[in-house]
């Protein structure tokens, strides 16, 4: 995949981010320790261009290009 990466500077949002990053995994057991907070890792929001999509039914390594 092919993406422009911007780091997420707006505190909010960092925070509302790290809220929701549990509640993906709801199967998952609690974390023996507490989640970080947006001052102690780096977030980035990653807006896709376009992608490979391989298909081996149509020859070995053949490959389709998708464009976002």
């Amino acid at each position: 995949m092919a993406a422009r990466a911007h780091a997420v500077v707006d505190r909010a949002e960092a925070e509302k981010v790290l809220r929701m990053l549990p509640l993906k995994y709801p199967e998952a057991k609690p974390l023996s320790m507490k989640m970080p907070g947006p001052d102690e890792v780096r977030l980035f929001r990653v807006t896709p261009l376009g992608s490979s999509v391989l298909d081996y039914t149509m020859g070995f390594g053949h490959s389709d290009q998708v464009v976002c």
